[in-house]
């Protein structure tokens, strides 16, 4: 990687190396080398850990009034693999990633390479910088995101969080089954259900089809472990 690519990655990132052989390993994907050490998987696992650990503290202190509970559920949506990469490709990241000649027409769609991509970046950063430099960057790549999670929390926004699990878990997106409907016209209710890869989640009933879906996700979110009873 030559180093005028090298500079323009640490543009992007707002950071400059001082181990400019550590950056550029950051961007070798292990399809792209002889040898899985010399790629950017042993940053990726670093960097995941960095990751979480500023998130939680940024939420800790942001939000004093949120229950763990609450903070949970801000943490898995910022630290999820579908989180990690969309903050990648914003930030336009994986245009600089080297990729084996199999994965080139993979490469600009795997949210699953972006996402390892961006925790390399981060541990990187930390390795290099420490983790006040790595910590700076993640809140600035994270701030609009930090925002806009609280805010589909308040709205009780449980589609949301149930479709960026089922996709990093199972890599699938749940279906959303409408099983009964009561009532006049202008006073009907919903029944819904989520299925998640063919497993069937507890039906919920709400005064519109929006709301039975989105009660539906929090009981399979509920039952998922990923959310507590009393946090609705």
């Amino acid at each position: 990687m030559d180093k005028e690519i090298l500079q323009q990655i640490e543009q992007i990132i707002g950071y400059q190396f001082s181990n400019k052989t550590l950056l550029a390993k950051t961007f070798a994907h292990s399809s792209a080398v002889d040898n899985r050490l010399s790629s950017n998987e042993r940053l990726e696992f670093l960097g995941d850990s960095i990751l979480g650990a500023v998130i939680c503290q940024a939420l800790f202190e942001r939000f004093t009034d949120h229950l763990e509970g609450e903070l949970t559920k801000l943490k898995s949506m910022l630290v999820s693999r579908e989180t990690c990469a969309q903050v990648a490709k914003r930030l336009g990241l994986h245009k600089y990633l080297k990729v084996g000649k199999s994965m080139i027409s993979n490469k600009a769609l795997s949210r699953s390479i972006a996402a390892a991509l961006l925790e390399a970046v981060i541990a990187a950063i930390y390795l290099d910088g420490g983790f006040d430099a790595a910590s700076s960057f993640i809140l600035r790549a994270y701030e609009p995101l930090i925002e806009q999670a609280d805010k589909e929390q308040a709205q009780g926004n449980y589609k949301s969080l149930l479709q960026q699990y089922a996709q990093e878990r199972y890599n699938t997106t749940p279906v959303y089954i409408l099983l009964d409907e009561k009532g006049p016209d202008h006073d009907k209710c919903f029944e819904s259900e989520v299925v998640i890869a063919e497993r069937h989640f507890p039906s919920a009933w709400g005064t519109n089809k929006k709301e039975a879906e989105q009660k539906a996700a929090f009981k399979a979110l509920i039952e998922l472990g990923i959310l507590k009873q009393n946090s609705q």
